[in-house]
């Protein structure tokens, strides 16, 4: 795609800066059998400001010991979304690798509550 072609789906800094992204800490981890594809309920400590939430995330890739204490990335400010029996409040970022979603790593000096900015 040539740089003419990649204006078309560009956004303005203001645009970018209305998606409040945080870093967050798992806490718990459980299973989701009732998903249409295999994914963990994900419950997320943000600090005291935002407190815990909610997250259904399919990183099935992970067991449950590598994500329980991992901080990851979310967005926080989209509105709650219901995935079946689960009301998911944030949405935990990942890249994909083929079928494979890799968490994205705010590094380990960040803080439950860090904003990316």
């Amino acid at each position: 795609m040539s740089g003419a072609d990649a204006g078309a789906g560009t956004i303005g800094f203001d645009d970018f800066a209305k998606v409040d992204v945080r870093v967050g800490r798992i806490v718990a981890v459980e299973d989701f059998p009732e998903a249409r594809k295999p994914a963990w309920k994900l419950r997320i400590d943000f600090g005291p400001e935002l407190g815990e939430k909610r997250s259904s995330a399919q990183i099935t890739n992970y067991s449950r010991e590598e994500l329980e204490g991992r901080l990851v990335l979310a967005v926080v400010n989209f509105p709650p979304r219901q995935i079946g029996p689960v009301r998911s409040e944030v949405l935990t970022l990942g890249t994909y690798s083929g079928d494979v979603v890799l968490l994205v790593d705010p590094g380990a000096e960040a803080q439950p509550g860090d904003r990316l900015g």
